[in-house]
């Protein structure tokens, strides 16, 4: 349900980043402005520099909103957070080989400059990004149903 909603996003003209955020946003308490303005900077691997790629970005930041107590920061508030992350990440690896945009994207070329691309069929056809979309929040929603965040699957009673 929520990766399909993260690649809609993505087709919608968001970056990778904001769509995977937006896909979680009925449960971070962001509203879409906020929510679109605060991920901006991390589509095409931060700033189409091509480092992490911004699905995963997305995923990290859903994480930190949900579990993350900033009333309560203390190391093992931090650690028990970058094990989340960790956690997510290595999810990610497991089914792409990496988690760097450049290396994702390796197939088509990661040209970094600082242009965004005009968003046209051709731009879909030539990237996995739509598919990264769908799999990084595919990934955090599971991840979720095991935190007990979201209940289980079968339980959940929207019909999707």
């Amino acid at each position: 349900m929520r990766g399909q909603r993260a690649k809609e996003n993505f087709y919608k003209g968001y970056n990778c980043g904001q769509a995977v955020l937006l896909a979680f946003s009925d449960l971070t308490g962001l509203d879409e402005k906020t929510a679109l303005k605060i991920s901006a900077p991390f589509g095409g691997g931060v700033g189409r520099m091509r480092e992490i790629c911004g699905t995963v970005s997305g995923m990290l930041m859903v994480a930190g909103l949900l579990f993350y107590d900033a009333d309560h920061v203390t190391a093992a508030e931090k650690s028990a957070l970058y094990a989340r992350e960790q956690e997510l990440a290595a999810r990610f690896r497991k089914e792409f080989g990496s988690i760097v945009c450049r290396e994702l994207l390796a197939g088509i070329g990661a040209d970094s400059s600082p242009q965004a691309e005009e968003r046209t069929e051709q731009y879909y056809k030539k990237r996995p990004c739509p598919e990264l979309c769908f799999a990084a929040a595919e990934i955090l929603e599971a991840y979720l149903r095991e935190e007990g965040i979201l209940p289980p699957e079968e339980e959940r009673g929207d019909g999707q």
